[in-house]
């Protein structure tokens, strides 16, 4: 488990690095999988490029705009970035080989926030 912090309402952040520090290195083979236990945050795998993040950003923002007539903004004010984690999925899982994420080439593992500022919980199981 590792925290990730944001400083925007929509922020993408790169933890892959985090992760694999949590694979051992006596894992010859297995699974890693990535969870958040948040409704309003997501990860998933895509290349960590600095434009393609901004551009994932504003795909996030604009998956629901944030104006919207939702029922579920009479409690909390955040159906937006709801909707916009539901897109987005909780989790993801990675091979491991021989003690190492088995990405391809341009995969990296990314926290995406969609109701920041925030500190997030970002849980990380290997199984071998």
């Amino acid at each position: 488990m590792f925290e990730v912090r944001t400083d925007e309402r929509t922020q993408v952040v790169d933890v892959t690095d985090r992760v694999a520090e949590k694979v051992s290195d006596d894992v010859e083979s297995g699974i890693c999988t990535v969870f958040v236990r948040h409704t309003t945050a997501g990860v998933v795998l895509q290349e960590a490029e600095s434009g393609l993040l901004d551009d994932i950003e504003a795909f996030v923002a604009g998956l629901a705009p944030s104006d919207g007539d939702y029922r579920h903004d009479r409690i909390d004010d955040n159906a937006d970035a709801h909707l916009r984690a539901t897109v987005l999925g909780e989790s993801v899982s990675v091979p491991v080989e021989d003690g190492e994420l088995a990405l391809g080439t341009w995969q990296s593992v990314l926290f995406v926030e969609c109701d920041g500022p925030r500190t997030r919980r970002v849980d990380v199981t290997v199984m071998s």
